[in-house]
């Protein structure tokens, strides 16, 4: 059960509360078990590293915090615990203004002595505009425990990550850091439960993400050998293979690992291509307008067929609110064989185009995801056609967002005029910024 604390059991337990303050950095961390929960400050020295690729170098600073959980429970019971910031360790770079909602906080809150166990904290993406350089807003993030050991237990912040726009800045302790609370546990009624739940909690999670990769594995394996010969098959499924890319930005560079999966279904001597990216989605920092953003890619030929097919996905069709998932939807083209013999079919070069800028992503290795007994047909191969119609360009728009101005892009308003865009490229998100880092 949870445990609950309430004002009307303030008179009867003063004495017991007395007894579970704590000194702690500052002064007194937790407050009355008898009556709501109270916290003091607790401060320590903190190094926040930004995100590789914004150009911006470590930064040394202290994050204050208050923590706040019950004072006294007993084994069996599930307490609710709370971290709120009192002050970031960093600021908000000058780059740009953070918008309202675009900025959240994770961490972790070590659980020692009566038991061990790391406490998952998370906030909600709450935040007032922040300007640039102005003092980081952190919403308070919350998490709970279930009590598995009688005794004194003590509650310590750990790391903790800010997510701004896309894009992750780790911050660290970098001394012995004060306990944040400390919660004397009684011994309960019931069987203690001896593993602490919210350690399996990312455990499980991680497990399990490999899921849909795995699952494609039995067909995906299948599909290289089925695919030798197409007997009156039509459908054909490849492979998902792990392709590394290097993207260059109006940003700059960043590297990124995707999961892609080439089909093809045979119509007449032509087949018509779907490429699909296999990660999971992830979420919009911000929000993003409908028909923004829109991905293309050339596949590789190989084998006895040369060349390359241009394959295009939609637009978003509708507008992205913050936090919903983005996907990077299936791209299509039409692959008429130059060739004779088996080829073969790898993800080659992608393209991103959003709000008047391109992002280009080269492999920094391909593997063959599909392999195709084909029959050359006559202005076969070297590039085949995009199923759309349309054309992407590899090379960057000049310009880009730097060179755009708010009256003439809508889509720029929508994201708050700073923020440009995020798009997905698998499990990594890129967040394009109007103009350089200034000091």
């Amino acid at each position: 059960m949870r445990r609950r604390v309430t004002p009307a059991d303030g008179p009867r337990r003063a004495g017991a509360a007395a007894a579970a303050l704590v000194l702690a950095g500052a002064g007194v961390v937790l407050g009355l078990a008898a009556g709501p929960a109270q916290a003091a400050e607790v401060s320590f020295a903190t190094r926040c590293v930004p995100p590789a690729g914004v150009g911006l170098d470590p930064v040394d600073g202290t994050t204050k915090v208050e923590i706040t959980a019950p004072a006294t429970a007993k084994v069996g019971d599930e307490i609710d615990v709370v971290w709120k910031f009192t002050q970031a360790a960093s600021k908000n770079p000058n780059i740009i203004d953070l918008p309202a909602n675009s900025v959240q906080p994770t961490g972790t809150l070590k659980a020692a002595g009566a038991q061990t166990a790391d406490i998952a904290m998370t906030g909600p993406r709450e935040n007032p505009a922040i300007p640039k350089g102005g003092a980081m807003v952190l919403s308070d993030m919350k998490g709970t425990l279930k009590l598995t050991a009688a005794g004194e237990l003590t509650l310590t912040p750990g790391p903790y990550t800010v997510n701004a726009m896309g894009t992750n800045t780790v911050c660290t302790p970098t001394e012995t850091v004060p306990k944040g609370a400390t919660v004397t546990v009684a011994a309960g009624d019931g069987t203690p439960t001896p593993t602490p739940t919210p350690t399996p909690t990312p455990t499980d999670t991680e497990s399990e993400s490999p899921d849909p990769t795995g699952s494609a594995t039995p067909t995906d394996t299948a599909s290289p050998t089925s695919t030798a010969s197409d007997d009156g098959q039509t459908d054909f499924t490849g492979k998902a293979v792990d392709i590394p890319y290097t993207c260059q930005s109006p940003l700059g560079e960043k590297k990124a690992t995707s999961t892609i999966q080439i089909n093809a279904k045979k119509n007449g001597g032509s087949y018509g291509l779907t490429v699909q990216f296999k990660n999971s989605p992830m979420d919009s920092p911000a929000d993003i307008p409908a028909d923004s953003v829109k991905p293309s890619m050339d596949v590789v030929l190989g084998g006895d067929d040369k060349g390359s097919v241009h394959v295009e996905g939609p637009t978003n069709s509708e507008a992205i609110k913050s936090g919903d998932p983005i996907e990077i939807p299936d791209m299509t083209g039409t692959y008429k064989p130059g060739a004779t013999g088996e080829s073969t079919l790898s993800p080659g070069v992608l393209t991103i185009e959003a709000l008047g800028t391109t992002t280009t992503c080269k492999p920094d290795k391909t593997q063959v995801s599909l392999t195709l007994t084909t029959k050359e047909q006559e202005g076969g191969a070297s590039g085949g056609s995009s199923s759309s119609g349309g054309s992407s360009s590899g090379t960057s728009t000049s310009g880009g967002l730097a060179a755009t101005g708010a009256d003439d892009h809508a889509a720029l308003k929508a994201l708050g005029l700073v923020a440009g865009t995020a798009v997905l490229l698998g499990g990594a998100i890129f967040t394009f910024m109007p103009g350089r880092r200034t000091r």
